[in-house]
């Protein structure tokens, strides 16, 4: 019979955060569903009057000011690859903060409404599947299954990354400097 070996605490904290569930919020695109960590979420605004920023990307909507900050606002169904949604009752504005080249960085997420807050356990996520579809695989930290309906779990801090690689102007970041 081998011994049992105790565990060191911060093994036990990284076991057990990884058993914990995490908490995502859920959004629309169109009649998809997607998801973020919700620690990355600062606020949910409603849809706001932009100013245009020239010469950044199609999917960089413009910038608002936000209790004095200049914020960027990506359309993320543009970002997708997808057609500007039309704008309705429920569209809004997530405010996120991840950090972009190592410094926090806030942005805003134009969505077609959000839906709720869900727990989910990282048993019921599933990695990123290798052809996904009309979104860049780099944007996507997994698939969930909830309420027998897939929840494409985004990776936030990939959201910030330029569409074109060294192209000028190609992250929000750059909207603000």
């Amino acid at each position: 019979m081998k011994p049992i070996q105790a565990q060191a605490p911060e093994e036990r904290v990284t076991l057990e955060s990884q058993r914990k569930p995490r908490q995502y919020l859920t959004f629309t695109l169109g009649t998809d569903a997607f998801a973020i960590g919700i620690l990355a979420v600062k606020e949910i605004i409603g849809y706001p009057d932009l100013t245009p920023v020239p010469m950044m990307p199609a999917h960089i909507r413009g910038v608002i000011n936000l209790r004095g900050a200049v914020v960027p606002v990506i359309d993320a169904a543009v970002r997708f690859g997808r057609p500007t949604a039309q704008r309705s009752r429920r569209s809004c504005v997530v405010i996120i903060e991840v950090m972009s080249e190592s410094r926090p960085q806030v942005v805003g997420i134009m969505v077609d409404g959000v839906e709720s807050v869900l727990e989910i356990s990282a048993s019921d996520i599933e990695p990123p599947p290798s052809c996904a579809g009309r979104i860049r695989v780099d944007f996507i930290e997994g698939m969930a299954k909830v309420n027998g309906r897939f929840v494409i779990l985004l990776a936030a801090g990939q959201m910030l990354a330029g569409s074109e690689p060294n192209a000028p102007g190609g992250t929000a970041e750059a909207a603000v400097h």
